[in-house]
């Protein structure tokens, strides 16, 4: 352990492979912030920081199943001359689920909920599937990182601190990403979008179809200022 800290080439895999699970973590928090919106406000910073929780136990799981991981991109049956490996199958289900949890959303924003007798009974038992739901999302968003750590760090130990580092990240900035989203609506309708469009990706991947994760971020950073743009708009014909 004492020859990993000193040395200086674990210590650029640590820095490079931290910084790229926080930037592959971004569409995660904005999944966390829309999905635990569904419950009592009280609950809220409380499932997020269980579901990130169970999360990391999730990524540190694979990381010591690292030859299955390795596997998952083997082929394991073809149709049509399309070869057919679990990785894809992962990917096309929560690029799917992604896509029509966005959707859903999107239609309760703009056409609205019903509001019966028995509201309060579904949200008290929504918190565990919202649990459910960010540890699933964060297996599906955490795939390609996973299989990029092993590609990236030689040391299961360097790969662990980079996630459990990470996860830290995303567990502070979860709850101010949150209110900020349940405070604009109209961020909210385009952190849907961003889910959208982060749901296709994933589905293009597993059709081995891939997308640059490049043009993703810089639609989102692209469309984000676009918003702030408007919120400063906002915020000055209200002051005068």
């Amino acid at each position: 352990m004492l020859e990993l800290l000193t040395n200086p080439s674990v210590w650029a895999a640590f820095l490079t492979l931290t910084v790229l699970e926080i930037v592959l973590g971004i569409d995660n928090v904005i999944f966390i912030s829309i999905a635990s919106a569904r419950l009592p406000v009280a609950q809220r910073p409380r499932a997020r920081v269980i579901g990130l929780g169970g999360a990391l136990s999730l990524r540190i799981a694979l990381l010591f199943s690292i030859a299955w991981i390795i596997g998952l991109s083997e082929p394991f049956v073809t149709l049509l001359g399309f070869a057919l490996s679990w990785r894809d199958v992962i990917l096309l289900l929560g690029g799917l689920f992604l896509i029509y949890k966005a959707a859903t959303e999107i239609f309760n924003e703009v056409e609205g909920e019903a509001h019966g007798p028995g509201a309060a009974d579904t949200v008290k038992a929504a918190f565990g599937a919202v649990i459910f739901q960010i540890m699933l999302l964060d297996l599906v968003f955490s795939l390609d990182s996973v299989i990029t750590a092993v590609g990236i760090a030689d040391h299961i130990e360097v790969m662990i601190a980079a996630m459990v580092v990470a996860i830290a990240v995303m567990m502070v900035a979860a709850n101010p990403i949150a209110d900020f989203v349940e405070a604009h609506p109209s961020t909210k309708m385009l952190a849907l979008a961003f889910l959208l469009m982060v749901g296709m990706a994933l589905v293009a991947d597993g059709l081995h179809f891939h997308i640059e994760r490049g043009f993703i971020y810089a639609a989102m950073v692209f469309g984000g200022a676009v918003e702030a743009l408007n919120l400063v708009r906002q915020k000055r014909r209200r002051s005068h």
